[in-house]
């Protein structure tokens, strides 16, 4: 390895060790503002840290990262924001994984290195959605690259909200090539498809992975651009919506809702299946999932 994909790769880690504390401080800033209706009496949330740590296969270090996680606040019933750099050897069954979607660069040598930020929001209130978001950078000895995405899981939809989270991920990704964004939200009305609801798990976003132009700044720049653009557009939708008065029937499809969204990402999420298989913190893979979900 170079010195300088070493030097990349340190400036990666640290960079989503930044975004997860802007992230955290802006989410504790949120439960500290004034809520109304049946979580106004909770004490405003704070996260939960904790050290998490990949098991290796010979015992040896693995790498790890920090799960953070707010249970029942006022604004945010539960919400994680995990980052991690793991390193070791691949499985022949990511290996097969990542060969299947045509990831080049895997062969003869399994060694690998990531590094990244998952964050999973569930709200209190059912007209406020719940909104995924993670960027990550991956490396074997003969390839790297960067990859993420955001997405908005409303249980009532509103169009202004969907309009602005769009929005926001639009300008994030025009500067650095005009075709980014029609390409990347395709890609997440694709990838964000529950098979077998036949529908998508919410209103959709951007997704993005095993970007490599040849050009690892002007990638890593791009991917920097996804992860601040997430409190743009998902602050203001919050702000508007966490005080909406809501009845028991609005609670009832949040809870179905979530069954879909946790159907989704036990079955289908790249991430969750990368996590499990590679042997990180299974608590910290599994983060996403809601607190209560309900199956009619």
């Amino acid at each position: 390895m170079t010195d300088q994909m070493q030097d990349q790769k340190a400036l990666a880690s640290q960079w989503f060790r930044e975004l997860r504390d802007q992230i955290v401080s802006a989410f504790e800033a949120l439960e500290d503002t004034q809520v109304t209706g049946p979580t106004a009496a909770l004490d405003a949330g704070r996260f939960d840290v904790k050290q998490t740590k990949r098991a290796s296969d010979d015992g040896t270090d693995a790498g790890g990262g920090l799960m953070s996680v707010m249970r029942g606040g006022r604004v945010f019933e539960k919400v994680g924001v995990n980052i991690s750099t793991v390193y070791g050897t691949l499985g022949k069954q990511a290996q097969q994984a990542m060969a299947a979607r045509g990831v080049a660069g895997i062969e003869g040598d399994p060694r690998f290195w990531a590094s990244g930020i998952s964050l999973v929001a569930h709200m209190q209130n059912p007209h406020a959605p719940a909104v995924h978001m993670n960027t990550r950078m991956f490396w074997t000895p003969n390839a790297w690259w960067f990859g993420g995405g955001a997405d908005l899981n409303p249980c009532i939809e509103y169009d202004k909200d969907t309009a602005h989270f769009h929005a926001q991920l639009q300008s994030a990704c025009e500067p650095h090539d005009i075709s980014y964004y029609d390409k990347f939200k395709a890609w997440a009305d694709e990838y964000f498809f529950v098979p077998h609801r036949g529908r998508a798990r919410g209103v959709g976003g951007i997704f993005f992975d095993d970007l490599n132009t040849g050009d690892w700044a002007k990638d890593f720049a791009f991917t920097k651009d996804v992860g601040l653009a997430f409190l743009p557009a998902f602050l203001p939708v919050t702000e508007a919506r966490r005080n909406t008065p809501w009845t028991e029937d609005d609670k009832d499809k949040q809870l179905i809702h979530r069954g879909l969204y946790a159907e989704y990402n036990l079955v289908y999420d790249r991430g969750t299946k990368f996590g499990l298989t590679t042997g990180h913190d299974a608590d910290a893979v599994l983060m996403s999932l809601p607190p209560l979900a309900k199956w009619v």
